[in-house]
């Protein structure tokens, strides 16, 4: 008799990529989603400031400089590859449940943000985004004029 082990909680993880999959169906110039052409989505966080948006992504095991990070058109799109390991010629068994291979993710910004201030840093394998926001068009006063 085989022992198998009993884990609850993968059917509801099994819910939430799938869910993240049908999120994920922004259609690029290709008409390809990036959930199609992805092996595997990095989560995210999202934050707004009053001046910025920050934007997280847990990419451990990418290399940062690899990452590719573009603005075009209102659209956000990182994209990279995390590398299989090379060495397990040797190996009798394994449990994989780190994703490989290519991943994107694509977010749509409001007509608010500065693109041209956007920037990128990384460290930890956290990539962190920061999208400053235009400053607020503010009222003035206009005389008129006597003609």
């Amino acid at each position: 008799m085989a022992l198998v082990r009993y884990e609850p909680w993968s059917v509801l993880n099994q819910l939430h990529g799938q869910l993240n999959r049908i999120l994920e169906r922004d259609f690029d110039q290709a008409g390809a989603s990036s959930a199609a052409t992805a092996d595997w989505i990095p989560p995210a966080d999202i934050e707004e400031y009053n001046d910025r948006f920050v934007l997280r992504l847990d990419v451990p095991g990418v290399d940062l400089a690899a990452i590719d990070i573009t603005l075009d058109k209102g659209v956000l799109s990182l994209s990279g590859e995390r590398a299989r390991p090379a060495d397990t010629k040797d190996v009798e068994r394994t449990r994989t449940e780190r994703p490989y291979g290519r991943f994107h993710r694509r977010f749509t910004l409001p007509d608010t943000v500065d693109a041209a201030n956007v920037h990128a840093a990384g460290r930890n394998g956290i990539v962190e985004v920061t999208i400053p926001k235009q400053p607020k068009a503010q009222p003035r006063r206009i005389q008129v004029a006597s003609a």
